[in-house]
């Protein structure tokens, strides 16, 4: 299970890098476009803005570990283990029930944007934010899956739990 698993962080990083990567080049597409051969590449702007907008939700739904993201656990950090396992489970339902509530309106607002297109390059915006529907189901599996093991009688707090502390 876990050799699949990081079969599938690879491919997610992957994904995460080649949005980088052109990204990158279409900059400098634009870049020399505007300033060296004085024509302005229209398009660029708007394929850079969704490919930010994918590249920013695509990391955060399957790039990114628990401990990337930022935290404030000052309070986390100062109680006993059994008392911060509470605070997981109650940090992972609250994670839960806020975007589980958002999940279906979100939808519904995404999928109401395929009526619109984009300016120059006329992509349907529902396909253009979808990947924020996407973000929202995939971190609702992912804290659905920590809780369970949270609520494990065995569970007991880890580093990944924890950030790194700065030794002064």
């Amino acid at each position: 299970m876990k050799t699949i698993l990081l079969w599938f962080q690879r491919i997610a990083d992957g994904v995460a890098v080649i949005m980088l990567a052109a990204m990158f080049l279409i900059f400098c597409a634009q870049i020399f476009s505007r300033y060296v051969l004085n024509a302005p590449i229209g398009w660029s702007s708007e394929l850079l803005l969704t490919l930010w907008l994918w590249v920013i939700f695509w990391t955060g739904a399957f790039c990114l570990r628990n401990k990337d993201h930022i935290r404030f656990d000052l309070l986390f950090l100062s109680v006993p283990g059994k008392v911060q396992r509470i605070f997981l489970i109650l940090s992972a339902l609250g994670i839960i029930i806020g975007f589980g509530i958002s999940f279906l309106p979100t939808w519904d607002y995404i999928t109401f944007y395929k009526i619109k297109k984009s300016a120059i390059l006329k992509w349907r915006l529902d396909y253009v934010f979808s990947i924020y529907g996407v973000f929202l189901g995939v971190i609702i599996l992912r804290y659905g899956i920590a809780l369970i093991q949270y609520l494990n009688p065995n569970y007991k707090v880890q580093d990944d739990d924890k950030d790194e502390q700065v030794e002064e």
